[in-house]
């Protein structure tokens, strides 16, 4: 799938593309906790995180992923923004609860990591 079949499944809000609403994206990953991320073979993959913080973008960079999705209507906050663009990190929110968007996703064929 795209990052803009995604969004359009969603109904998701991109707050930050960057021309990477084209891109694959074959594997999913829901977490909470940063720790889990960092273990993650990340290629082609969204991260999908209630968590809405400064920490999950650095965690994202270091981990070589470039799409994450905030879930349970959780809100980007400018710095946030700012930190994705200097990491060319897609952003995208929505309000759906992580149980749900995981299911859609599967669903449409988003492979899990493991």
């Amino acid at each position: 799938m795209t990052l803009k079949e995604i969004a359009i499944l969603l109904q998701a809000e991109v707050i930050y593309e960057n021309h990477h609403l084209d891109k694959m994206i074959k594997h999913a990953f829901a977490a909470d906790l940063m720790s889990d991320v960092l273990r993650l073979d990340t290629s082609e993959m969204i991260l999908i995180t209630g968590l809405a913080n400064l920490q999950v973008i650095r965690t994202a960079e270091m981990s070589d992923i470039c799409f994450i999705l905030f879930v349970r209507g959780k809100q980007v906050t400018p710095e946030m923004v700012e930190l994705a663009k200097e990491s060319n990190i897609a952003l995208l929110q929505c309000k759906q609860s992580m149980f749900k968007v995981c299911g859609e996703l599967y669903v449409a064929g988003l492979e899990p990591i493991y």
